[in-house]
């Protein structure tokens, strides 16, 4: 942290501090959670066929969901770049994407209902340069983004798979069509939200006004100045990025790609314990659907929703094997993603080449590749650079002085 004042690094340091002190009551409460349900397995009678079950695993296919998660936070880093491509001077490089998108994972998953995520982000966000509103914009950009393929995805899965829904669970499948119609709301609600700056102002104020009166020693003073100077800046930043639609609906793509490998992993696991008859797009729209209930659970983790949502979802997949394929998909999705976050979360360009600037390097470098491809020239046309197979030179004709040499 050289260059940074003193009392920013000391300010810096104890807000990370105090970040991983807030994650140590999760974490107890997680360990709990796994303490109770293997007794409830020891005390249902089901241990023997649990570890058979786990013996039986073939870690090779575990292996390729964990490396289906390492695409699935590959992506997410995409996810940020996109956006931030677009402008040649933010202070943001790759790393810093790295550290927000890590920490984004991380604090999510410990934290109740995932309320922690984008804190986490919009701080690092800010530790790499932006200041609050732009980076409260770049991640209101890339959570409405998210959301929006999340709920895209959904509604795919439910056209594609619903007949297997109310099969399998019923009446169940009437949450998933709430839960579905929420998180639409909740996408309108955010994006009205950016787009009129004025009213979300209007609105701040007066509840800012309404808390002064009561007998709350709260900073309203703070409040009032972040909300007025920093929610235009918000507005702005969405506002720009939505202008540019090609780069929202690859950033969807990319987003939805994404949730392919999370969603995915339930195949992974079918794989593992020796059902290599599952379905690719029945294990896609189970997952969908698990993780609409999960995220919906207020606990760290969606403790409780995910072994219901999971047992119901997948029990005509797994069978009897249901538990211990549960405890193989937790750790995949779950807890290894938590273990392989810590070291990332702090990563920081320092100064260094910007995203811009990184992929600047990487097209002109594939420019040159493709330029010295035998047989293809570089022709400079209208909206971009288009390769052609080069002509065969023509024979010259000799000049007077070599016919002269000849007689």
């Amino acid at each position: 942290m050289a260059g940074m004042p003193k009392t920013q690094v000391q300010s810096t340091t104890n807000r990370e501090r105090d970040e991983l002190k807030s994650i140590r009551r999760p974490v107890i409460f997680l360990g709990a959670v796994m303490v109770v349900y293997i007794l409830y397995i020891v005390f249902s009678g089901q241990l023997d066929e649990f570890v058979g079950a786990l013996a039986g695993v073939d870690i090779w296919w575990v292996v390729r969901g964990a490396a289906c998660m390492l695409c699935y936070y590959l992506l997410g880093v995409m996810g940020y770049a996109v956006p931030v491509s677009r402008d040649k001077d933010s202070p943001l490089g790759f790393r810093d994407l790295m550290s927000a998108e890590a920490a984004g994972i991380f604090f999510s998953y410990l934290s109740p209902g995932g309320a922690g995520s984008a804190p986490a982000r919009i701080y690092r966000l800010t530790r790499a340069g932006l200041t609050v509103g732009a980076a409260s914009a770049l991640q209101c950009t890339r959570y409405i983004i998210y959301e929006a393929a999340e709920g895209i995805f959904a509604a795919i899965m439910l056209i594609f798979r619903y007949q297997y829904f109310v099969s399998t669970v019923g009446n169940f499948a009437v949450i998933g069509l709430v839960l579905f119609g929420a998180k639409i709301i909740a996408v309108t609600g955010l994006i009205l939200f950016c787009v009129f700056p004025r009213f979300v102002r209007r609105i701040g104020n007066t509840g800012i006004r309404l808390l002064e009166k009561t007998p709350l020693k709260l900073d309203y003073a703070g409040w009032r100045d972040a909300l007025n100077n920093q929610s235009q800046e918000f507005s702005d930043g969405f506002k720009s990025s939505a202008k540019d639609w090609k780069m929202m609906a690859f950033a969807v793509l990319i987003s939805m790609s994404q949730l392919t490998c999370q969603y995915a992993l339930g195949w992974f696991v079918a794989h593992a314990f020796g059902f290599h008859d599952a379905d690719l797009v029945t294990c896609l729209a189970a997952g969908s659907m698990l993780e609409l209930l999960t995220s919906a659970v207020p606990l760290p983790g969606g403790e409780g929703g995910a072994e219901v949502g999971f047992a119901m979802l997948f029990g005509p997949i797994f069978g009897s094997t249901v538990s211990a394929s549960y405890v193989v998909w937790r750790f995949i999705e779950y807890v290894l993603p938590i273990l392989a976050a810590v070291p990332l979360l702090g990563l920081r360009s320092r100064g260094g080449s910007n995203v811009y600037q990184r992929l600047a390097r990487i097209k002109h470098a594939f420019d040159r590749f493709l330029t010295g491809l035998p047989g293809m020239r570089r022709r400079k046309v209208s909206g971009g650079i288009r390769f052609t197979p080069k002509k065969a030179d023509k024979p010259q004709k000799a000049d007077s002085s070599e016919k002269d040499d000849r007689k």
